[in-house]
């Protein structure tokens, strides 16, 4: 396959695809980093649930190791290097910010908006590595710079909150 969209026969042929394609979301027809990062809501609510602190941060480190993996092939198979439909970095990323911004709604939304504005915007070191890293590692890095850049102007967001005696 080429650099057309990805069907469903694509997503389940191979399951590095599946990975890449966030299992399915990034199908979507229109925003699939979108799609794709709200798929980390209800992984890390699972988490949460079901594992501690540890458990939570050795899924996001199995899960970005086995993102690498997953988006060089699914990249190989269709022909681009970060195919728009490969949204495992998001997924991965925004794990990270879920795991340090807690479980409350009104918080993990401030969150996937900061994510998704870095993401998309890709301040530097994440619009080099989006350009010049090829391969998985590439595809996961410039995402977890954006989720960086996320959890940054989150703890500004909380700080500025507190100094201004808004109630949390």
């Amino acid at each position: 396959m080429t650099a057309g969209r990805p069907t469903f026969a694509f997503l389940v042929r191979h399951p590095a695809h599946f990975l890449a394609l966030g299992f399915g979301a990034g199908l979507a027809p229109f925003a699939p980093g979108t799609f794709g990062t709200l798929v980390a809501v209800p992984i890390a609510h699972g988490l949460r649930m079901v594992t501690g602190d540890l458990g939570f941060a050795l899924a996001i480190v199995l899960l970005f190791a086995a993102g690498v993996w997953s988006s060089a092939v699914t990249s190989r198979h269709l022909g681009v290097s970060d195919h728009g439909a490969i949204v495992v970095d998001e997924i991965a990323a925004f794990l990270l910010v879920l795991f340090f911004v807690g479980a409350e709604p009104f918080r993990e939304a401030v969150a996937f908006l900061l994510f998704r504005l870095f993401d998309i915007v890709k301040l530097p070191p994440a619009r080099d590595i989006d350009r010049r890293m090829h391969g998985g590692l590439g595809v996961m890095l410039d995402d977890a710079v954006a989720a960086g850049y996320a959890l940054l102007a989150f703890a500004l967001v909380v700080r500025l909150q507190a100094a201004l005696g808004v109630p949390a």
